[in-house]
């Protein structure tokens, strides 16, 4: 097993598991395999992402009679492009960071930051987002791809399967030295002839939608807007659960998009207006990055809180109660037990106060009687 577990790659990175036993299960596609793996330079846990390079089956068509060095495409026209890709790469906060590329045993290694996210495909696991909460991540990816359009540089590989949502929430943005690395190995394939070139192309990135604008179909470079477009396809596939063209064969969606059949874009609720401005045939009549953003930025500002379809019916006013909101607990008293012949005897016992009643009583009389012979007397 190339690349397998204890492996050292590049002289720093540790294979420590293969990608599928990772909690981003959903992250891997067709591009090729995924290892997890540890920087030993600085302990730093990182993904490396690989593109499987063509076995050559007759060794003499490359000029060298070792099998074993001339057994895979030589990768150094891959590298150098991928290279320069990732030199023109700005740092962004919602792009996620490449490394290094490499290549080793037919392998071209892409190793990038792995940082606590979940894969985008993970969350849609449950059902379609909240119309709110795919423009909250829309608008991050965004910010990235107008980081990336200020110098004229497209990403060239938006999808699903290249956004994390990292533990704050927010969208980050991977995929491009993998796309990169694609779409050299297509060219390096394919030469000069537009046919084949779209035929290797078609066996490296699949029927995706988000990978085929009308512009790239026509035989056009592919710039900027072509991520619009692609980010159009992602709004629509995580509102409503599928892609807005058919994608059961290359075929099929070169077809559809040719001739702009799509699916309807109702169920993409308030964002139906963006994704069709992004789904436009006509590169010209897509909004920019930022422009898009605005878009999001506006729609998120009139959100209902907490992102509710609809209004909760408030209950107040309310009568206040004439009583402490909070009632106050009493406290426990012991009652003390009597027996009932202890309560039988206190009836029949003489009050403690009779006594002192009847001495003032006597006393009382006596001063009245002093007081009616001194009466008489005068």
């Amino acid at each position: 097993m190339r690349a397998g577990p204890g492996q050292t790659m590049a002289g720093h990175y540790q294979v420590v598991a293969s990608h599928v036993t990772d909690r981003q299960p959903s992250e891997a596609d067709a591009a090729g395999p995924r290892r997890l793996a540890v920087d030993l330079h600085g302990d730093t846990p990182v993904l490396l992402e690989g593109l499987e390079l063509p076995e050559l089956l007759v060794p003499e068509l490359t000029g060298s009679a070792d099998f074993e060095g001339s057994r895979w495409l030589d990768p150094a026209e891959i590298l150098a492009a991928v290279r320069a890709v990732l030199a023109d790469t700005p740092e962004h906060p919602r792009l996620r960071q490449s490394f290094e590329v490499f290549a080793a045993d037919g392998v071209v290694w892409a190793a990038v930051e792995r940082p606590p996210a979940r894969a985008l495909p993970e969350l849609l696991a449950a059902g379609p987002l909240d119309p709110y909460r795919a423009a909250e991540l829309a608008a991050d990816l965004c910010g990235a791809l107008a980081a990336l359009h200020l110098d004229g540089h497209p990403h060239g590989n938006l999808a699903v399967e290249q956004v994390l949502v990292c533990e704050d929430g927010a969208a980050l943005l991977g995929g491009q030295a993998i796309g990169a690395a694609q779409e050299a190995l297509a060219r390096a394939l394919g030469g000069a002839d537009g046919r084949r070139w779209a035929q290797a192309r078609t066996g490296l990135v699949g029927a995706r939608a988000e990978r085929w604008p009308p512009e790239l179909l026509a035989a056009e470079a592919a710039g900027p807007a072509a991520d619009l477009w692609a980010l159009g396809v992602l709004l629509h596939r995580v509102l409503t659960g599928y892609g807005p063209f058919p994608e059961q064969s290359p075929t099929a969606l070169f077809a559809a998009v040719r001739a702009a059949q799509r699916a309807d874009s109702a169920g993409c609720g308030p964002l139906r207006p963006l994704v069709d401005r992004l789904l436009a045939g006509d590169p010209a009549e897509r909004p920019s990055a930022v422009e898009a953003r605005q878009c999001l930025t506006e729609l998120l500002a009139q959100a209902p809180e907490p992102y509710r379809a609809e209004e909760v019916e408030s209950a107040l006013p309310v009568l206040r109660p004439a009583g402490p909101l909070v009632p106050r607990p009493r406290r426990w008293r012991p009652v003390a037990v009597v027996p009932e012949h202890a309560r039988h005897a206190r009836a029949q016992r003489p009050s403690r106060l009779l006594p002192a009643l009847l001495v003032g009583g006597v006393m009382v009389a006596m001063v009245l009687a002093i007081a009616a012979v001194a009466v008489f007397a005068g």
